[in-house]
């Protein structure tokens, strides 16, 4: 994923669990302390390389890790880029079986890079909306009203305002007018100071509802707001039945996030899905997504809850607010088996399940190449850029063939060759020749299938170029088969 997508992501958000030894159905919470932190560093380091520069991550925590989270994600993005911790208030009331009750989990806020990042404003709740008045059936609409006057003194700011009733006015002591003179005549001819209904009172500013942007966030999320536990299992529930699932969010604590964070068609990305909150509520909101989740429950709520998001069913959560009705689509992919096993003697082998194009396909994506067989040369599986090709083989590759190859492939280009084994005697200025085994085992951790599992090294997104004799590309599922007569991927013997 990340030599498609680094520094594409606008936003993470992720909700891993808490490590708080309470036995989650759906996640081995409670491991080891400095084994739930190094399992965090692989993923925060991964995180940071997947978002673009003006993104940010947003990660939900409780008490029990959330100070050492803090001081891993210092590490890892840098100090500097620290937002802000916030804090959501989850429960409507004390825990009875606690002497002091958990109200809140913490929200830690990163900037990829804090010079390049901005969060929106958030829209006006329906009670700050209904604060907006239109008393003098002003042509511009509903308005609310600011104190005219600024805490200090300053002399430019210290006149006398006579008011449309001709009462006259100094500034309060210990306090000054919010504008100078010219400023404050401006805003009286536009019609936006207030005296009051008798025209008689001190001057107010009137702000009107249609030039609102917004209100600024503040680090306390109320669950008035936001949401609490028992709305995000209600919501679960309502779409799966009861106890469906153990650690649900609100819908509406991913859209306070989201609305900050993104703007429609960004790109959001949650590596620890859970029952898909944040990609139902994403989509609901016109961004693209990405989930990520290894557990069964990719298929008993994610696909299931998706769809119903789309269908139109899902009028939960978030829908009546944002007059979803349904849309859109989803593509699923499912991780290959792992490429490389080991054989009876402990020696790391290609797995048997591979066949010719899958390994293919796999070795492209790994090394950062487009894979798109060509027609006009057996060679030629992908490409990087217009000039730079890959050839993967599982034959042994002797000196004769090697120079072949050189020879086609020409000055011009360069060709990265994977294969099982090679002898060469010779110098070959435009082959670049690796080993299956140790080329992949290089790159990552191999016969995990759950949150051990380790990436380093992947690499980055290549320039987007077509190939000069294939423009095509392809993926694990649209991909061209490979020819197998095309100098034998696998020829006969090898396999």
């Amino acid at each position: 994923m990340e030599a498609e997508f680094a520094g594409k992501v606008k936003c993470v958000f992720i909700d891993p669990p808490y490590n708080t030894g309470s036995a989650f159905t759906h996640y081995d919470d409670g491991v080891e302390h400095s084994i739930w932190l190094s399992l965090m560093r692989d993923r925060l380091e991964i995180i940071r390389r997947l978002l673009s520069e003006d993104g940010s991550l947003w990660i939900t925590i409780d008490d029990n890790e959330a100070h050492y989270l803090k001081v891993l994600c210092d590490e890892v993005f840098g100090r500097r880029n620290f937002v802000v911790n916030a804090l959501w208030q989850k429960r409507t009331s004390p825990d009875a079986r606690l002497s002091i009750g958990d109200a809140h989990d913490h929200i830690l806020i990163y900037a990829k890079s804090k010079d390049r990042f901005s969060l929106n404003r958030l829209s006006l709740s329906e009670e700050q909306t209904s604060q907006f008045k239109n008393p003098d059936n002003d042509s511009r609409g509903s308005w609310t009203s600011t104190d005219f006057t600024a805490q200090g003194w300053r002399p430019n700011q210290m006149y006398k305002i006579t008011t449309t009733a001709g009462v006259e006015y100094e500034p309060p002591a210990g306090r000054c007018w919010s504008n100078i003179e010219s400023e404050f005549k401006r805003l009286l001819s536009e019609n936006r100071l207030w005296f009051g209904k008798d025209g008689a009172a001190r001057p107010r500013v009137k702000n009107f509802l249609s030039e609102h942007e917004g209100v600024r966030a503040w680090s306390w999320w109320s669950n008035a707001e936001v949401g609490h536990n028992q709305e995000a299992k209600k919501e679960i529930n309502t779409l799966f039945g009861a106890d469906s699932f153990d650690t649900p969010k609100p819908e509406r604590l991913i859209h306070r996030i989201i609305e900050l964070a993104t703007n429609p068609n960004d790109l959001v990305l949650d590596s620890f899905a859970g029952s898909g909150t944040t990609g139902a509520v994403a989509h609901k909101m016109g961004r693209r997504w990405i989930m990520v989740e290894l557990g069964e429950h990719c298929h008993t709520h994610i696909i299931p809850r998706l769809q119903k998001v789309i269908d139109g069913e899902d009028q939960g959560g978030i829908s009546k607010a944002v007059n979803w009705q349904g849309g859109g689509g989803f593509r699923y992919y499912k991780l290959a088996p792992s490429l490389l096993r080991q054989d009876a003697y402990g020696q790391w082998v290609i797995n048997k399940e591979y066949n010719a194009e899958m390994l293919a396909q796999a070795l492209c994506k790994l090394e950062g190449f487009t894979y798109a067989p060509s027609d006009a040369h057996y060679w030629m599986h992908g490409h990087s850029t217009e000039r730079d090709f890959i050839y993967v083989t599982t034959a042994n590759l002797n000196h004769e063939q090697l120079q072949q190859l050189s020879d086609e492939v020409g000055a011009e280009r360069s060709l990265l060759v994977l294969c099982t084994a090679f002898r060469g005697r010779g110098d070959y200025p435009n082959l670049t020749v690796k080993k299956i085994p140790k080329q992949v085992l290089s790159r990552c951790e191999w016969g995990h299938d759950d949150y051990s599992l380790q990436v380093e090294n992947l690499p980055k997104a290549p320039p987007q170029a077509p190939s000069t004799d294939s423009g095509r590309t392809g993926g694990m599922a649209k991909g061209r088969a490979v020819n197998v007569a095309q100098g034998g991927l696998f020829d006969e013997g090898e396999a």
